[in-house]
């Protein structure tokens, strides 16, 4: 686009502005999100360390809790990974916003070396936004898989030990003894 027709249209200088500024807001989102979930991690390792903690636990049921805190412990360092490059999107998105504003104020100018220079770095922190939040969603669906692998185990265990009492249980009226 010349940089004389940007400068005409108020539009045109918003439509460059407007897609960073909502990657931004969309990677703030995406941030405080990873973050409660990065708590929620937290809270449940300090759970599994209360049942460390407490003793009395069988080999099976200690192999369980070791099982569940080498995947918690997993999950919580790929949130932070995630973390990170949601951080490094957010702050590349920000800076594209700003460069792109700084480069309609400069076009003015006419100086087409600037205005070319400004639309190339800011197209260049755009791509690094959006790698950092491919990254940062693929750590989070690894996480996901993580936290569901020890909702299946908890589930299988839920199952197994009403299995058990069920079978333990002595026959009651409601059962037909």
């Amino acid at each position: 686009m010349d940089p004389v027709q940007l400068t005409q249209s108020p539009f045109a200088v918003l439509t460059f502005i407007a897609a960073p500024a909502l990657l931004t807001n969309a990677s703030s989102v995406l941030a405080m999100s990873t973050i409660n979930r990065m708590l929620r991690t937290r809270d449940r390792m300090q759970e599994l360390y209360h049942k460390s903690e407490a003793g009395g636990l069988t080999d099976v049921d200690s192999a369980y809790l070791m099982d569940q805190v080498d995947r918690v412990e997993l999950q919580a360092g790929l949130l932070l990974t995630a973390l990170h490059a949601i951080y490094i999107s957010l702050g590349a998105f920000s800076a594209a916003t700003l460069v792109t504003l700084l480069g309609a104020v400069l076009a003015s100018y006419e100086s087409a070396v600037w205005f070319k220079a400004l639309a190339g770095l800011s197209l260049l922190l755009g791509f690094a936004g959006g790698g950092g939040l491919v990254m940062g969603s693929f750590n989070l669906f690894r996480a996901t898989r993580l936290s569901l692998a020890n909702i299946h185990d908890e589930a299988a265990r839920i199952r197994k030990r009403q299995a058990e009492r069920r079978g333990n249980a002595k026959p009651t009226l409601e059962s037909g003894a």
